[in-house]
């Protein structure tokens, strides 16, 4: 049974995970994996869905998700960068979830219809030159500003934007609540773990003899289909006795819970969630992929990764016309490039071949993933106005 105190916090977490969907129909989207496969199910355009090779897929492959991410020696790449949801299916559906947040995207930057049609098309185009092999799709603009910040940042612009100095120091508030002391004592001991220590020890060239010790943790109240589960925030120091100083750096632990998304028939998959994560995250970003590590804590499964400066999420808020069929075509060729990594040639070539024949031509090209979107879109338009109603009737309340 639970405590007072939980259900404060999740009622709290509840509360705000309504009012960022409430923000805008973009917010709506990215927040509702669940209603976009229901959706989908019962879309006429689902019976049209071309079926690819069973691999491994983001399974909520909206434009969030994508960004800059650091590799263990801290060289870049835009990945993807959320795998709460992967699982070995379609991936097709990856295609169509990010379809459908670069259309919320246009629509919230006024863009006509055309250029969201324009944007489809460009989509196809550069998954299909990932799938070849193909140069990578020309940078837009507003990927390449991201990708340069994320290249000029260290620890301290870190600290700076998740904690209150560079001190060691986690401040609570808004962002980070107390832990209750059970919370506390867990995570001191899972941080006492060989395991745990080896995986942070492993990055930025750091010296296997160091140790790694807890300095502080919160809870942190971050996401917005996590909110309510397990997600805390770790300061740690590293160092050893040759050292005058210690480094440090910040941790993300995150409850890993049961997918929505759609799995193969026969999927192999790990039966863990935490361990489902990781390995998806190995296979389609190994940027993330090499920096995770599955554990347990208070029972629950949870995905640890150390936080690099230069991860950095795609936050655009407005596209221009030329922006947005870049950033389409280049995004697309990053999920492409994501699921071609885990196919042989033959599969590629039969994955494309598939991809053009269920393809249209003109403007409708391609019919399945152009219909997806146009169903998805209304779906989700008068689904977001029912959850404003009800949250502005409990807001009332």
């Amino acid at each position: 049974m639970k405590k007072p105190e939980d259900l404060d916090r999740a009622a709290t977490l509840d509360r705000k995970r309504m009012l960022k969907m409430a923000r805008s129909t973009h917010a709506y989207v990215r927040g509702n994996t669940v209603k976009f496969y229901e959706w989908l199910a019962e879309s006429q355009a689902a019976k049209a869905l071309p079926q690819g090779p069973a691999v491994w897929i983001c399974g909520d492959c909206h434009l969030g998700n994508l960004g800059p991410l650091a590799d263990a020696d801290g060289q870049v790449e835009v990945q993807i960068r959320d795998l709460d949801q992967t699982v070995i299916g379609n991936p097709a559906h990856d295609l169509i979830r990010l379809a459908l947040s670069l259309a919320s995207a246009a629509r919230g930057s006024d863009l006509p219809g055309v250029t969201t049609a324009h944007m489809i098309e460009q989509m196809v185009d550069g998954y299909d030159a990932a799938l070849s092999g193909e140069d990578e799709a020309r940078e837009p603009d507003v990927v390449r500003t991201v990708r340069r910040r994320a290249l000029g940042r260290r620890w301290k612009h870190l600290a700076k934007e998740r904690l209150t100095d560079v001190e060691p120091h986690i401040p609570l508030g808004k962002k980070f609540w107390a832990l209750e002391d059970g919370e506390r004592k867990a995570l001191h001991a899972l941080f006492a773990e060989g395991a745990v220590q080896q995986t942070i020890l492993s990055l930025n060239d750091r010296d296997e003899d160091d140790k790694v010790r807890l300095v502080d943790a919160a809870y942190w109240v971050k996401g917005c289909s996590s909110l309510g589960t397990l997600r805390f925030a770790v300061l740690v120091a590293i160092g050893g006795s040759k050292k005058l100083t210690e480094s440090h750096a910040l941790i993300d632990l995150k409850e890993a819970v049961g997918t929505v998304a759609p799995a193969a028939l026969r999927a192999k998959m790990p039966k863990d969630h935490a361990e489902r994560v990781v390995t998806g995250a190995r296979a389609l970003s190994p940027n993330l992929g090499e920096r995770m590590h599955a554990t347990h804590v208070l029972g629950k499964p949870v995905v640890l990764r150390e936080l690099m400066p230069q991860d950095l999420k795609l936050e655009i808020d407005q596209f221009t016309r030329r922006e947005a069929t870049r950033a389409a075509r280049y995004l697309a060729s990053v999920v492409g490039a994501a699921h071609a990594r885990q196919m042989d040639e033959p599969t590629r070539t039969e994955w494309r071949r598939i991809l053009q024949h269920h393809g249209g031509s003109g403007l409708e090209a391609p019919s399945w993933l152009w219909r997806s979107v146009v169903d998805l879109t209304a779906r989700h338009e008068a689904g977001y106005l029912e959850h404003c109603r009800r949250y502005a009737l409990d807001a009332g309340a």
